[in-house]
């Protein structure tokens, strides 16, 4: 069977989810609402939803993989902007080299922990 994929999306919760909105928007991520208790948020073709739901053991489960082009140049973006220090949960590792490729780590407010990466190959 081939498939016509046009893309897929992840479903995020947020502890705080005005809180977890602001993070995302000011991440650099244009924010769609789809409800008062929801919203896609995408960079470019890419994104995720974001919904007012909170289980501990989900959001603290859950991971996401955003693979850029020019890792050093993403990490120094997102430092800049400080988000570690606006919003107390936001944490932001340096960067790990890995057989496979390298990435950095990015908490956000809520625990969700993103992986941002690229590939060696």
């Amino acid at each position: 069977m081939e498939y016509a994929v046009k893309s897929i999306r992840a479903f995020i919760g947020a502890k705080d989810y005005e809180l977890s909105r602001n993070f995302y928007l000011d991440l650099g991520f244009e924010e769609v609402k789809i409800g008062p208790k929801m919203s896609y948020f995408k960079l470019g073709d890419f994104g995720f939803y974001l919904q007012d739901a909170y289980v501990k053991d989900w959001v603290n489960n859950s991971m996401l993989f955003l693979e850029v082009k020019d890792l050093e140049t993403h990490l120094l973006r997102i430092k800049s902007l400080e988000l570690d220090k606006t919003y107390k949960r936001v944490r932001i590792s340096h960067i790990h080299y890995n057989d496979w490729g390298n990435e950095f780590f990015l908490y956000d407010p809520s625990g969700i922990l993103w992986h941002i990466g690229e590939f060696t190959s």
